[in-house]
């Protein structure tokens, strides 16, 4: 038993790690816990299988595993210690080419991105504790090592307004200018397209 006097025990610090078939189990343990999140959807809505009617969460499942263990499946994965709470969700334009709001997207469209960042996803219990953050940096570093270029995502505006931090699934604008994006387009009532170059890393 810990005396009183001594110091309490340091929370462990978050580390990122990529998704691949090593750290799939903890992926899936982070999904498993939160019942296929988005109603079962495994992280596929935006890869062109799609996740809706006709399939169910267990298919999302082994079509999320067959992506990862076949290197087309790529995020940025959060820890805090040895367990995964939370993730964000890169990849090129051919990997991810589903997107919301595709309509207003392509009225404004001149060119694609190398890289699109679609979705994030934090633990239940490691809300408003910096974890999105940490997963955006680590996508972007991961990006850099995969060569770099443009990278364009699509957050909501959250100024001035109460929204729950579970169902922002592509972040806040504030959060990617904190990293160097700068707004491209509005895409909805509170949605814009953001981007900014990133250098290869030598």
């Amino acid at each position: 038993m810990t005396a009183p006097s001594d110091p309490p025990e340091a929370a462990p610090e978050l580390s990122v790690r990529l998704l691949d078939s090593a750290t799939w189990p903890d992926f899936a343990a982070l999904v498993e816990r939160h019942s296929g999140v988005w109603g079962g959807c495994w992280c596929m809505a935006f890869h062109a299988e799609g996740a809706g009617s006709g399939t169910t969460p267990e298919q999302h499942r082994q079509q999320k595993e067959c992506r990862v263990r076949e290197g087309r499946a790529h995020a940025a994965l959060v820890y805090r210690g040895p367990i995964c709470v939370g993730w964000c969700q890169f990849g090129s334009p051919d990997e991810l080419p589903r997107i919301k709001r595709r309509r207003a997207y392509q009225e404004g469209l001149s060119a694609l991105p190398d890289w699109r960042i679609t979705c994030f996803f934090v633990d239940r219990t490691a809300r408003r504790q910096g974890v999105a953050t940490a997963a955006l940096r680590g996508a972007l570093e991961a990006i850099a090592r995969l060569g770099g270029g443009m990278v364009e995502s699509y957050p909501e505006d959250v100024t001035g307004r109460s929204v729950a931090s579970g169902f922002i699934h592509n972040g806040s604008v504030a959060m990617f200018e904190r990293q160097g994006f700068e707004r491209q387009r509005r895409i909805g009532k509170h949605s814009w397209v953001v981007a900014r170059v990133v250098a290869p890393q030598d």
